[in-house]
């Protein structure tokens, strides 16, 4: 097989970016803000709801993480979160909500193959490597604070 000349490959690469539509920066970045900063508020909602309750900041962040990723396994389930993400882009995706989507989304399209091979094995395709990363950098994280502070606060 020929190799490419650089003149070809350079006039490939010329008509490639000729053919390719443009990139709506200013559109996705927009929309990005306005979901993600949509998600957000409806989160801090429902942390000042739990402040309300007599919860102080740090104690409301656990129970407000809980409901904002039930919310978004809701909306994945009723079809809804996906539009958002096709709308918003990372704005959608980045939040705790876009991770319960991560997790949900990929459940529902393989449970027709059972509970265990299907829904248990592939609800983790996508979110399980954040897991297993987020749980080693806590660890490390943990164990850096023990040497460094004796296990004491």
């Amino acid at each position: 097989m020929a190799k490419a000349s650089q003149s070809q490959t350079e006039a490939y690469r010329r008509q490639q970016k000729k053919a390719k539509p443009p990139v709506p920066w200013a559109r996705n970045l927009f929309w990005a803000f306005l979901v993600g900063g949509l998600i957000c508020t409806a989160g801090e909602a429902v942390l000042k709801f739990f402040m309300a309750q007599g919860l102080r900041a740090d104690q409301a962040a656990v129970p407000t993480s809980a409901v904002m990723v039930l919310v978004g396994s809701l909306l994945t389930g009723l079809g809804v979160y996906d539009e958002l993400v096709r709308l918003g882009g990372m704005g959608a995706a980045l939040p705790i909500t876009g991770f319960a989507n991560s997790i949900v989304a990929p459940a529902m399209e393989f449970k027709r193959e059972g509970w265990v091979m299907g829904v248990g094995a592939r609800m983790f395709q996508v979110a399980g490597p954040v897991i297993v990363y987020g749980l080693v950098a806590s660890f490390a994280v943990g164990l850096v604070w023990f040497l460094v502070h004796g296990g004491t606060r």
